[in-house]
């Protein structure tokens, strides 16, 4: 079995919400959790605003790459 290598994140958790939150608002949003597919990322790419390579990403085989979604708009 090969050896999986550790990653660190390089992020902060400010609260856990059980959905997505308007941080100016407060208003908390319906969010599912779902495994990001192929198709998916037509919608999300640079030229749509997104800084994130989820191309990259989820091209690297000792990796899931998640998407949060509230109704039709991936987070």
């Amino acid at each position: 079995m090969k050896k999986r290598r550790q990653i660190a994140l390089d992020f902060l958790i400010d609260k856990l919400t059980n959905s997505i939150e308007n941080v100016q608002t407060g208003d908390t949003f319906p969010t599912n959790i779902t495994l990001l597919s192929v198709s998916d990322l037509k919608s999300i790419t640079k030229k749509n605003g997104w800084q994130f390579d989820w191309k990259y990403e989820l091209k690297q085989p000792e990796r899931e790459v998640y998407k949060l979604t509230i109704p039709n708009i991936i987070q």
